[in-house]
């Protein structure tokens, strides 16, 4: 060959056709999509044989949930001025009786009879106290007035009186702080809310 295409010296040009990166580019990018699908996939196929959402955070499942509302209406007790209360001691110990109204006067609590327990009941309280009154105190009365004297026994009688005993038992030290005994009152007239169904 002449001219500019002559070639000279001992070196010929390489006669490789030039690469092309778009093949290249087109490949990578084509190995990315069919990983990142495989992965989906496996996901898809753990969430359908688990039953789990993992798209769903918590807070996304809390906010579909209806917010709980309380399963019932706050209760409505009396409060300790309209509780008459009789005390009674069932101790060997003298005049626990008059200590111990005397400090639920203090509380609110109207005072009754005050003095030394029946034979029935006389040296046979073996708890703190036992609180004995008509059936319609089971839910109004003895909860307020247990607020007190926490574990204190209850049992009803025939009365229809709306009184209640309060006979002081063998283990009876002292009543409740009226900080504590407020806040178990306060725990009482709270409504409990329903369960969750979330």
């Amino acid at each position: 060959m002449g001219g500019k295409y002559r070639i000279t010296g001992d070196k010929y040009p390489r006669m490789r056709r030039p690469r092309r990166r778009s093949k290249l580019i087109l490949a990578a990018t084509a190995s990315v999509v069919a990983l990142g699908l495989a992965g989906w996939g496996t996901l898809q196929l753990i969430d359908v044989f688990t039953g789990g959402d993992r798209t769903a955070s918590a807070a996304d499942r809390k906010a579909d949930c209806p917010s709980a509302k309380p399963s019932a209406a706050a209760k409505v007790l009396p409060t300790p001025a309209k509780i008459k209360v009789n005390v009674y001691n069932a101790t060997p110990r003298g005049g626990l009786a008059k200590a111990a109204a005397d400090e639920l006067k203090k509380r609110g609590f109207a005072i009754g009879k005050v003095g030394n327990a029946d034979a029935k009941y006389d040296k046979k309280v073996a708890g703190t106290g036992m609180l004995l009154g008509a059936p319609a105190a089971l839910n109004g009365t003895f909860p307020v007035l247990g607020t007190q004297l926490p574990g204190a026994a209850t049992k009803t009688d025939a009365r229809r009186t709306a009184d209640v005993d309060l006979i002081i038992g063998t283990k009876f030290k002292a009543f409740s702080t009226p900080k504590a005994a407020a806040a178990a009152l306060t725990a009482l007239t709270k409504p409990s809310p329903a369960p969750s169904t979330c």
